[in-house]
């Protein structure tokens, strides 16, 4: 199982020093995905949890592709109704092409209503829009000799049942978000039947998990995978690999932009994480 980190690129306290920092960290520590988040313009209600500056993804991967060597770069998510698929469709395979073949396309929905009319495309029709994208993007992939022949990962996001037969139908992985491992347990059941149901194969399974260590135990059936001691998000780990896991992606923001001036806490708890897996001892 491999794990993957989601770094900040939006707040007060991003900038490209900051981003760099983040990469030698994530790579340094061995860890074998670094995402970024997606978002255009930067709306009220988008504002309230990811502020500005915000980073655009493609071009924030494509610069640190170049300032890093081993990792995989990729979107936890891109928002696929937001550009054109046949741009999005260039975009992504030239930073493939150009990163060396290390890229992993994580796409979604979207959830801003503000942004999505900032951009004047349709929020109540989202999910046929990315489903059309998708189905675009692979179509333009197909023609290796405009696009290059270089594989790239699709991760459908969403925890909805919708987002789950998308991933079934159009995607490579499914990547969820933030859940209970009650829920990711009942998930990773709920994917393998979707998978059957259509007569299709099943995806990989890629979520994305809080990284919010405590130093007493979180019980209760509301907390978060990825949420407590670090016995217990090792244990988490575990239980995502038995469940069969590809790829597990640790997210260490809790939700305040004020985090972005501080990273060193999130950076400390990679770094146990890191240790405790024994990741720079992996080939």
């Amino acid at each position: 199982m491999k794990i993957g980190v989601n770094v900040l690129n939006f707040g007060p306290g991003t900038d490209p020093g900051v981003l760099h920092d983040w990469a030698r960290t994530v790579e340094g520590l061995g860890f074998d995905l670094l995402m970024v988040s997606d978002h255009i313009a930067i709306t009220p209600d988008v504002a309230e949890q990811y502020p500005a500056p915000f980073y655009e993804p493609f071009t924030t991967l494509s610069w640190l592709a170049g300032l890093t060597t081993r990792i995989r770069l990729g979107t936890t998510v891109l928002i696929a109704p937001y550009r054109h698929p046949l741009l999005t469709a260039r975009m992504a395979a030239n930073l493939n092409a150009l990163s060396g073949g290390r890229l992993v396309l994580g796409v979604g929905v979207g959830w801003a209503r503000q942004e999505f009319a900032a951009l004047g495309i349709p929020f109540e029709q989202r999910g046929r829009l990315t489903d059309a994208a998708l189905k675009d993007m692979r179509e333009a992939w197909a023609d290796t000799a405009a696009y290059g022949n270089g594989t790239i990962p699709l991760w459908v996001g969403g925890n909805s049942d919708a987002g789950l037969r998308r991933a079934v139908r159009l995607g490579d992985a499914w990547h969820p978000l933030r859940c209970t491992m009650p829920w990711l347990r009942e998930a990773a059941d709920r994917l393998k039947s979707a998978a059957y149901e259509q007569g299709r194969p099943v995806p990989a399974f890629a979520p994305r998990i809080v990284l919010r260590p405590t130093a007493n135990p979180v019980d209760g059936p509301q907390r978060l995978a990825g949420e407590g001691t670090f016995d217990q998000i090792m244990d988490d780990l575990d239980q995502l690999r038995l469940l069969g896991a590809d790829t597990v992606v640790l997210d260490p923001y809790n939700g305040d932009p004020r985090e972005t001036s501080h990273p060193q806490p999130a950076r400390q708890a990679l770094a146990t994480v890191a240790a405790h897996l024994h990741l720079k001892e992996q080939p």
